[in-house]
């Protein structure tokens, strides 16, 4: 058999191979023979078929299999030796006037190949990494929230300035239908204003746009889309269901304990500083998260490569278990370029650096984050036994394995960014890290 490869360009190229009888008629022949004695044919006891009849009426298919499993492995052997690096795998060139009674028999795959290009992690840039403060119109939001969620419910007769409400907010052209309490401090004043002096049972019709000061609290509130809430002006019913005004948790130590256990809070400012803390904490996992996918999008455009666009499309045709039209694959290519650009980028910063995941950095990696949701529900001294027990089964899990492991590439990957990429160091409030996240 003769293999060969034809470059098309950088990124394209085709596999011709060239089979001859030598390659496959051993094979043909010995399965003609274990077909003789089980062989049927009109006018002939089974088993007593003469071969040229058993060859005529099963050959052709005998040898179209036999040929299909040579190229296969021959296929395969090849991408190996010549260690070609694919995007997708070979595609079979369709022939349609195909002879498969000629004496040498030729086919052709075409392949997408990663391309060859370098990165500068160096390179100047404008990214910003965000140290995100805790203000302390934040922290005596927060302290309030506390009072009202451990106080006193105290059922009203109509809306107030300070009521909080629960009712189910509706839009029957988007889906919108979603039952939440609310204060009405949280809506903007013009919408606020709407509810004061309704009851149970009244209907309040309010606009989505500056419905909230952060267009954000849509998603909280009315379970709105991410995407769909940058500009979504469209009216929504709230439906009043219950109304309720707080009487205020007494800022006691018996409050202070429950929060956080006995005794490791005892006073107020010593609860601002938890909370400053706690608030603070979760708001560098954003900054962490932000600057990762600034990195991403500064690379992403100041990295340049071709990919085999054509092949991948085609490709994206054929995989799968519903097969796409060549529309579905250009719309699937193009909402997938992007993050195949960066896991082509990913790969080649990870091996410049020589990062490497090990099982050892993917079990700390777990175990730190069972401790910190154990935490969350209060077991704040697990044992060491404990802990790794919770490990064992979690990677038990295949699934679990492969999204642990793409954290911990990510968490590499986000320390060689801020090592490498240098970015500028900027303390901002919660508000201004959400207007500069959003451009708002």
């Amino acid at each position: 058999m003769d293999i060969k490869r034809v470059a098309t360009d950088a990124v394209n190229e085709t596999i011709v191979l060239n089979v001859v009888h030598m390659d496959y008629k051993g094979q043909v022949a010995k399965r003609i023979n274990e077909k003789m004695p089980l062989a049927t044919v009109k006018g002939f006891r089974k088993g007593q078929v003469p071969k040229d009849l058993v060859e005529k009426q099963y050959g052709k298919a005998i040898k179209q299999e036999e040929v299909k499993k040579v190229v296969d492995l021959a296929l395969e052997r090849f991408v190996q030796s010549e260690r070609l690096n694919l995007l997708g795998t070979p595609l079979a060139k369709e022939n349609e006037n195909f002879d498969w009674d000629a004496e040498e028999l030729t086919f052709e795959y075409e392949i997408g190949l990663v391309p060859n290009f370098e990165i500068d992690l160096e390179a100047k840039n404008n990214i910003v990494k965000y140290i995100v403060t805790a203000d302390d119109k934040l922290i005596d939001g927060q302290v309030e929230r506390i009072q009202k969620q451990f106080g006193k419910a105290i059922p009203q007769d109509k809306v107030e300035a300070d009521s909080d409400l629960t009712g189910t907010f509706t839009n029957e052209e988007k889906g919108i239908n979603n039952t939440t309490t609310i204060s009405v401090s949280t809506f903007n004043k013009k919408a606020g204003d709407k509810f004061i002096g309704k009851k149970v049972g009244d209907v309040v019709t309010v606009s989505t746009k500056g419905l909230f000061e952060d267009d954000h609290q849509l998603m909280d509130y009315l379970k709105v889309a991410h995407d769909d809430v940058h500009g979504l002006d469209i009216e929504v019913n709230f439906t009043i269901e219950a109304i309720n005004g707080a009487e205020l948790a007494e800022l006691n130590q018996e409050l202070f304990d429950k929060l956080f256990g006995e005794g490791k809070v005892a006073s107020l400012d010593e609860l601002k500083a938890k909370i400053k803390e706690d608030a603070e904490s979760q708001f560098a996992q954003q900054a962490d998260q932000k600057l990762l996918l600034d990195v991403q999008d500064f690379l992403i455009e100041n990295t340049k490569f071709d990919l085999p666009a054509e092949f991948l499309k085609k490709w994206l045709q054929t995989v799968g278990e519903k097969k796409l039209s060549a529309e579905e694959a250009e719309v699937e290519y193009a909402r997938s370029e992007k993050g195949l650009r960066f896991q082509l980028i990913e790969g080649k910063a990870m091996a410049q650096s020589n990062i490497q995941i090990t099982f050892d950095d993917l079990k700390a990696f777990t175990s730190n984050a069972i401790r910190q949701q154990m935490a969350q529900f209060g077991q704040t001294n697990p044992t060491e036994e404990e802990v790794q027990g919770i490990v064992a089964r979690v990677l038990s899990n295949q699934e679990e394995v492969k999204r642990l492991s793409e954290q911990v590439v990510a968490a590499k990957l986000l320390d060689l960014f801020k090592e490498k990429a240098n970015p500028t160091t900027k303390e901002v409030t919660y508000e201004e890290f959400i207007a500069a996240s959003y451009g708002e």
